[in-house]
């Protein structure tokens, strides 16, 4: 029925024509019903035409809206239900837009999951098994760290706190108490944080765990250190490249677990972590 009423009344417009109230209505009428289940009475504008249809997207202002979205309530146009899909747009586990998003995403996403896990994996590359559980769990405090608002955090700054602490242990590995402390205010700040989140990783009564940790972290950190400084030789996104791709990364993975298991975001098994 669209179909065959979009035609003539294209025409009638055209030559200036008036067009019945009941064809206008049937019309729009048709379209609702098509996009939505949830039917209201169409309002037309003074030229007969659906106001749904001169409507702009209340996202951008700018494109016809052409997707319902669940998130918000009301249609958007394709380019912002894409671009601001999970970034603006707190999108429901059950939209098929998502759905189909994350089982067929757009070959320039693709190519940048690619290049992201490709920078995470190549970053591990060396470390053992138990380190590569440590591994992870320093990039899920990475990628879900809570910086200060007024301090922003660079690679610059993550290289800087990770050779830090690195140094921290190396030294109490050899008999000696000493912390080294990195310049910049965001990698002190860092170094603080990461570690207090390593020392939750192990119980406080288990030696062994300890000792394992003091072992693996350096170890796991110089990887980081040299990871982050060799990023943007690849790729250049900015002045948190290296961050930005873990932070991809670890999401991502997260997402995955969900969706699969009903797990929570990808970390480390900690009974890993105490083998000896």
């Amino acid at each position: 029925m669209v179909a065959s009423l979009a035609y003539p009344i294209a025409a009638l417009m055209q030559n200036k024509t008036t067009i019945g109230h009941g064809v206008a209505t049937a019309a729009c009428a048709a379209r609702n019903e098509k996009k939505t289940n949830n039917w209201a009475p169409p309002l037309l504008t003074r030229d007969g035409l659906c106001e749904a249809e001169t409507m702009p997207c209340p996202l951008c202002g700018q494109r016809q809206p052409r997707r319902r979205c669940p998130a918000l309530g009301r249609e958007i146009c394709a380019v912002c239900c894409g671009t601001k899909r999970l970034v603006e747009i707190s999108c429901p586990a059950d939209c098929g837009y998502l759905a189909a998003a994350q089982t067929h995403p757009p070959a320039l996403v693709r190519r940048q999951q690619e290049r992201d896990l490709a920078f995470v994996m190549a970053m591990r590359n060396g470390l053992s098994e138990r380190e590569s559980d440590l591994y992870w769990a320093v990039l899920t405090f990475i990628a879900g760290a809570r910086w200060d608002p007024l301090i922003k955090v660079i690679d610059a700054d993550l290289a800087e706190g990770a050779a830090a602490l690195a140094a921290t242990y190396e030294t109490a590995n050899r008999g000696l108490i000493y912390e080294h402390r990195p310049q910049s205010l965001a990698a002190q700040r860092l170094v603080r944080d990461l570690k207090a989140f390593l020392a939750q990783l192990v119980p406080e009564e288990d030696a062994a765990a300890a000792r394992n940790l003091e072992r693996d972290a350096p170890v796991v950190l110089r990887h980081v250190e040299q990871g982050v400084r060799e990023a943007r030789k690849a790729v250049d996104e900015g002045l948190a490249t290296a961050i930005e791709m873990i932070g991809r990364v670890v999401t991502a993975a997260g997402r995955g677990q969900e969706a699969r298991a009903g797990e929570p975001p990808v970390g480390p098994p900690r009974s890993m972590l105490v083998l000896p």
